[in-house]
């Protein structure tokens, strides 16, 4: 499975953006997969999760009510709608995979797959 993330950029603090993460292969539904974001100088932590047949999400504390994890089977892409940004929320967003229609996945060492990054920069 491959990943290519997109849809990063510089934002200000209340504005939205939609993070996009496509990924190759023919069985996409069988796939669980979430987002994670690392700032600088800090750990990579969990922002949210799906379960490949799109069921089932889980959110991070600081991701509940402002973002949303998504899934288009047809299209081969999971979305992180990020409304109500925060400053805070600066830092590279990473999209990972691993197999699981029903699971739910929220450590990193779990992933199996990681997509490239994007960037996230919100502006006060």
């Amino acid at each position: 499975v491959q990943l290519q993330a997109s849809g990063g950029g510089l934002v200000q603090a209340g504005d939205s953006l939609r993070l996009s993460c496509a990924a190759s292969g023919r069985t996409f539904s069988s796939y669980a997969m979430g987002w994670f974001r690392q700032a600088p100088g800090k750990e990579c932590e969990f922002v949210a999760a799906i379960s490949g047949t799109g069921g089932s999400t889980w959110y991070a504390d600081s991701a509940k009510g402002r973002f949303t994890i998504s899934r288009d089977v047809a299209k081969n892409t999971v979305y992180l709608q990020m409304n109500s940004l925060k400053p805070e929320d600066t830092a590279v967003y990473y999209c990972a995979a691993t197999f699981g229609p029903h699971r739910i996945v929220v450590l990193k060492k779990d992933y199996d797959y990681w997509g490239q990054g994007t960037q996230v920069t919100v502006s006060s």
